[in-house]
């Protein structure tokens, strides 16, 4: 009996080690969206996204702590319109040539309980850097059961000023507020 205690003992304390190690989860490209939606001379809202994106998410719930890295492809804008696609990448807006990437790393991660809140870092623009809050809203985990295994995700938004990037074409006609979403699928490694 006592060499069943001393093992369950064991057991529990390797399990709980366990889960408190940092997971790393890379982000799926098929399920992750970094979109923009912006107002048109403060009427409709013109939308688009970028299609090429990669990164990856690292999570230690037990410590409450994690790293976020995604680095956005600024050439693989769409909107649904060339002309208008083509008008965002040149210098007027995104710049993609000088600048092709953007980044956003992480700075901290906000939890409330087990559940990821907010991830605070800095985003990286036409060269410029400045920290924003990303909101997360319906944040989870689950198993996937065609990958057998486990994918962490959730939206995540921030409203930005263009203007803090440089991004000052059209100002103050064509409205200097971004709302930014980042719609984030990631598959533990």
């Amino acid at each position: 009996m006592t060499r069943t205690l001393i093992a369950s003992a064991l057991l529990a304390t390797l399990a709980a080690t366990a889960h408190a190690a940092p997971a790393t989860y890379a982000i799926e490209p098929t399920h992750t969206f970094v979109t923009f939606e912006a107002k048109h001379f403060g009427t409709s809202t013109n939308r688009g996204r970028f299609d090429k994106k990669s990164g990856s998410v690292t999570i230690d719930t037990a410590a409450k702590t994690g790293q976020v890295d995604i680095t956005i492809e600024m050439g693989s804008i769409n909107t649904g319109t060339e002309a208008f696609n083509n008008h965002l990448k040149s210098k007027d807006f995104f710049n993609a040539e000088a600048f092709p990437q953007a980044t956003f790393k992480s700075s901290k991660v906000v939890f409330e309980g087990d559940k990821v809140v907010a991830v605070v870092g800095d985003l990286t623009l036409l060269g410029k850097s400045q920290t924003v809050t990303l909101k997360a809203n319906g944040y989870g985990c689950y198993d996937n059961p065609m990958l057998k295994r486990q994918v962490c995700g959730g939206d995540f938004e921030t409203t930005l000023q263009r203007s803090d990037f440089g991004m000052n074409y059209g100002l103050p006609f064509i409205p200097n507020d971004i709302k930014l979403v980042i719609q984030v699928e990631a598959v533990k490694q």
